[in-house]
C-alpha cells in the first residue's frame, strides 16, 4: 500500500462545514408565516422539512455504529438484514413521515440550528479521530429507505449520505427569501 490516506477528510468536513452554515441561513431567513408552508413534493411543512434535514445528519452516528458491528460480519449478514428492512419500508416510510411532524411539535425551528451545530461538531471529531482502517468498512443497506442509500456503502458513503440528502431537501424548500 503507497500509505495514501483511503478517504479525503477534508472534503467531508467542508461537506459538514457547508451544510451548517446554509441551515443557519435557512433558520435565519425563514419568516414565520414560511414555516408553516407546504413545500415541493412532500407532504410535510417547511419547519418539518427543516426538521427531516436536521435528522440526516442526526442518523449518521447510529448508523456508523451499525456499519462498525455490520462491517465486520460477512457480507451476507448485512444483506440479509437490508432485505429485512425492505420489506419493512411500508411501517418506515409512516415513521420517516410522522417523526418530523411531531418533532417540530416539541423540538421547534428555535433549537434545529444549535442541534445542528452539535451534530456537526461532533462528526467533526469522529471522523478525525477515525483510524484509517475504519474507511474499509461497508455494509448492505436498504434502498427503498431513501434515495440516496446504495446496495452497499462504506464508510466514506455514510460520511458523504447526509451532504446529498440535504442538497435534496433543500430544493424542496419554499421559504420566500432563501430558494
Amino acid at each position: 500500500m503507497s500509505g495514501e490516506p483511503l478517504v479525503d477528510r477534508q472534503l467531508i468536513h467542508d461537506e459538514l462545514d457547508r451544510a451548517r452554515v446554509e441551515f443557519h441561513q435557512l433558520l435565519d431567513a425563514a419568516k414565520p408565516a414560511d414555516l408553516s408552508l407546504p413545500t415541493r413534493g412532500t407532504r410535510w411543512t417547511n419547519e418539518q422539512l427543516l426538521f427531516h434535514m436536521l435528522f440526516g445528519y442526526i442518523l449518521i452516528r447510529p448508523l456508523l455504529a451499525l456499519m462498525r458491528i455490520f462491517g465486520q460480519l460477512p457480507h451476507g449478514v448485512s444483506r440479509a438484514f437490508s432485505r429485512l428492512l425492505n420489506s419493512a419500508t411500508r411501517p418506515f416510510d409512516v415513521i420517516n413521515y410522522l417523526g418530523p411532524v411531531a418533532a417540530v411539535r416539541v423540538y421547534g425551528h428555535r433549537r434545529m440550528g444549535a442541534k445542528l451545530d452539535g451534530v456537526i461538531a461532533g462528526l467533526h471529531r469522529h471522523l478525525d479521530a477515525a483510524p484509517e482502517a475504519a474507511f474499509t468498512l461497508g455494509m448492505h443497506y436498504p434502498v427503498r429507505w431513501d434515495p440516496f442509500f446504495r446496495d452497499f456503502m462504506t464508510v466514506t458513503d455514510l460520511y458523504h449520505y447526509p451532504a446529498q440528502h440535504f442538497d435534496f431537501h433543500h430544493r424542496q424548500l419554499t421559504l420566500t427569501d432563501t430558494c
